[in-house]
């Protein structure tokens, strides 16, 4: 990920010595959950909205810095890494450190989601279908052997949730042979969670001619 192109530094960097009546003020005027806090030029966490909003106005960021959060991303850490270093820490700004820990600036998580949204997983054309396995049985490499052995393409394939010893595995397919991935996927033992009209269509037409060979046999 090229931070050149992704980090940001029109927010200057907050410091100790900063009143928090000043900060609550930036809040008004921002977007932003968190605001990086810097001492003598060393990156020493993120302060949060919603803690400052309970601070004294008249007291300096020094006299709360055990309410700093000290995370942060560095500029050559892979989009999907920062992706999760959002979710994991509840902001919508992260801050960007070198390997010398030198603040370099921030990214916004609507930049982050915006590559996410160039991946092929979101933005090509395809079929997503979400099968359910135990979590010690599922194999996404079995997965990708059993879509690809229909001669269909794997676009991304994902954990998107577990509970109870059960893993759902969300997976995107290009639009052709989508029945065909369905039931190889059954026969392997996996539960197919998702909805298709093709795989409706099938099932009457298999409940019809279980009638049909009833109602023949009476």
């Amino acid at each position: 990920m090229n931070m050149e192109e992704y980090g940001l530094n029109d927010v200057a960097i907050r410091h100790f010595s900063d009143k928090i009546g000043d900060l609550q003020n930036d809040f008004n005027q921002l977007t932003y959950s968190h605001l990086p806090v810097e001492n003598n030029g060393i990156y020493m966490g993120c302060i949060s909205e919603n803690d400052i909003r309970c601070f004294d106005a008249e007291k300096s960021i020094e006299d709360y810095q055990y309410a700093l959060e000290g995370f942060f991303v560095r500029d050559t850490d892979y989009w999907l890494d920062i992706l999760e270093s959002f979710a994991q820490n509840n902001s919508n700004i992260l801050p960007v450190l070198d390997g010398e820990n030198e603040y370099l600036g921030y990214v916004e998580l609507n930049e982050i989601m915006g590559i996410f949204n160039e991946t092929p997983f979101l933005n090509e054309t395809g079929n997503i279908i979400v099968v359910e396995k135990g979590f010690k049985d599922y194999s996404l490499s079995e997965i990708s052997q059993i879509v690809e052995s229909s001669n269909v393409h794997v676009l991304g394939l994902f954990v998107s949730k577990i509970e109870n010893d059960l893993a759902q595995i969300t997976i995107k397919i290009n639009p052709t042979g989508l029945n065909e991935v369905i039931q190889s996927l059954r026969r392997y033992g996996y539960n197919i969670i998702s909805q298709h009209q093709e795989d409706a269509f099938n099932k009457n037409l298999r409940d019809r001619s279980k009638y049909l060979d009833k109602y023949l046999n009476i």
